[in-house]
Order: structure tokens, then C-alpha cells, then sequence
């Protein structure tokens, strides 16, 4: 198992922490000595987690903050309650995500609701938070993609699924958007000279509520393939399929614009893992940068 370093004195803020590789994630930062806020749409759940930390690592220190990434005033209001706090921010953890929604919905701001959750929140999050990861010492911004990305492709004429929409390709459009963010993101820490490392990771086939609670939305059920998938791939516990991720946000051994999965595809150890053809092409990340920066309101200034 993959052991955190020592996070004495840094402070963590992990996106969808109460549950799945979230919570696991915050857990064993929290363990290492992270000051770690649980990044949560729902406080209740949050402090659940938060209780079931400290239960297990009795002098981790752990906040509770609200979270929604669906919906940019949240996300304004969380960046904000940091800024002002003034403290510097040593790694920020995208995790949190919704996954195979089955009818095409809307937030609050018009956007479809997993290219919001999954990445038009999390950018705008971390375009608002990068003057506090520039002051830390050594800053990583680390983000979830999945396998689904691998075929995936931007449908820049209709990036919110409002001309033709599928759950699952919704779903791998907004996973390649976070890798490409992490690319690009990484291509501008280098340009700037910004002493900022920008990672992604996969958690291969992990066993979550992720792959229930967003089929279940509006009603739905998860299709008869998704079930059948659920029950014959090779899966595996979250304590393993958080580690791609921890490795990112920890690892010396991590580099900018790197990219972390399990040794076999969908389960084992983690090990570097090239990025798919579709996650390389910095023209459509720089692109979508743009075009995520129009949408939320937010820029990252030089």
C-alpha cells in the first residue's frame, strides 16, 4: 500500500470528501499530518466523515466546508471563505464527480450537470484558489479523470449534450476535459514559471456510490450492461483505487502533467500511465481553457 508522506504544516482541500476516494483521500492526508478541509455538498455527510476520521486518527485536524460544484455561487462562496482566511493552500484535490446521469439535466447556472460537476466546477474552484496554491511553498493541484476518457472527444458545437445526449459519453466528455485541464494547467505553471505541479489519476474500476448514485438520479436505474459490467470486471476496494490519486497530490516521485492509474488497467498497484491520444492534444486544451474561463466568469491571470 502506498504510504502518504508526512504532511506536517500543509493545508489540503479535498472535493467530495465524504465518501468513496474522497474520503479515503482526506483521511490518509489527515493521517500524514494534513490540516484537511472536507469539501462537501452536503454538511451533514461531511461531518459524518469528519467524525469517522478523527475516530481513526484522533489528532487529525479536519474542517467541514460546503461545497456545490454544480453551481458557480457556491463554488464563489467556498474560494472566498479561503481567501479571506488569507492561509496558503498546498494541494487541492478535484475528486468529487457525478457519474452517468440518466436524462440530460441542468444546474442552476444552465450548464449540464456532469460537464458542471465534473469540470466546470472544479476549473473555476481552482482558477479562484490559484493566488493562495502560489503562495504555498510547493502547490499541486491534482485531478480525477477515468478511463472513459481514453475514447472520448470534445463536442465543442455542444459541449452541453443539448443537441444529442447519452449518459456515458456526457460522462467521458466531461473526464477528458479534466485531463485536459491538468495539461494545460501544467503548460502554464511551466510558462509562467510558477513553482506548481498539476497532475490527474484514474482509480481504474473502484468499487464507489458513484457508479450508483448517478444512474439512480431523476428515477433512473442503471441500464442492464452497467449492471452486468458491475458484477464481472475485475474491481477494487477504494483503499487501493484512491492511490493513483494520493500518488499524484504526494509522491515525490510525481511530475507536472503527469498521470497516475492502477498497474493493470482496472485494478493494482499505480503506476505512471500514458495519456491517451485525446489528452494530448494541447490545441483543444487550450481551447477549452477559453471556453471554460467565458462560461464560469473566471480567468487565470499570467
Amino acid at each position: 500500500m502506498y504510504q502518504v508522506p508526512d504532511q506536517q504544516g500543509k493545508l489540503a482541500v479535498v472535493t467530495g470528501a465524504n465518501s468513496g476516494t474522497g474520503k479515503e483521500a482526506a483521511e490518509r492526508l489527515a493521517g500524514a499530518g494534513a490540516d484537511v478541509i472536507l469539501a462537501v455538498r452536503t454538511p451533514a455527510k461531511g461531518e459524518q466523515a469528519k467524525a469517522e476520521i478523527t475516530t481513526a486518527h484522533p489528532r487529525a485536524r479536519v474542517e467541514v466546508h460546503r461545497l456545490d460544484l454544480a453551481d458557480l455561487s457556491s463554488v464563489r462562496a467556498f474560494a472566498d471563505g479561503l481567501i479571506d482566511d488569507g492561509r496558503p493552500l498546498d494541494l487541492l484535490v478535484n475528486n468529487a464527480g457525478v457519474m452517468n446521469v440518466p436524462r440530460r439535466t441542468e444546474t442552476v447556472d444552465g450548464f449540464e450537470l456532469q460537464f458542471a460537476s465534473n469540470f466546470l466546477g472544479p476549473f473555476a474552484l481552482t482558477a479562484r484558489l490559484l493566488p493562495l496554491l502560489l503562495t504555498a511553498p510547493a502547490p499541486r493541484v491534482v485531478m480525477m479523470s477515468s478511463g472513459t476518457a481514453n475514447r472520448a472527444r470534445i463536442d465543442f458545437d455542444d459541449l452541453q449534450s443539448t443537441r444529442s445526449y447519452s449518459p456515458t459519453r456526457a460522462y467521458a466528455q466531461s473526464k477528458l476535459a479534466d485531463m485536459l485541464m491538468t495539461v494545460h494547467l501544467a503548460d502554464l505553471a511551466a510558462q509562467n514559471d510558477w513553482h506548481l505541479l498539476s497532475a490527474g489519476a484514474h482509480p481504474g474500476y473502484t468499487r464507489t456510490n458513484l457508479m450508483t448514485s448517478g444512474p439512480t438520479l431523476n428515477g433512473g436505474r442503471p441500464g442492464l450492461i452497467e449492471s452486468l459490467l458491475y458484477k464481472i470486471v475485475p474491481s477494487q476496494g477504494p483503499e487501493q483505487g484512491t492511490e493513483p490519486l494520493l500518488y499524484a497530490a504526494t509522491s515525490p516521485d510525481a511530475v507536472s502533467g503527469g498521470y497516475y492509474g492502477p498497474r493493470w488497467g482496472v485494478v493494482g498497484a499505480t503506476k505512471p500511465v500514458r495519456l491517451p491520444r485525446p489528452g494530448r492534444d494541447m490545441a483543444a486544451a487550450a481551447r477549452l481553457w477559453s471556453e471554460a474561463e467565458r462560461l464560469t466568469h473566471t480567468s487565470v491571470a499570467a
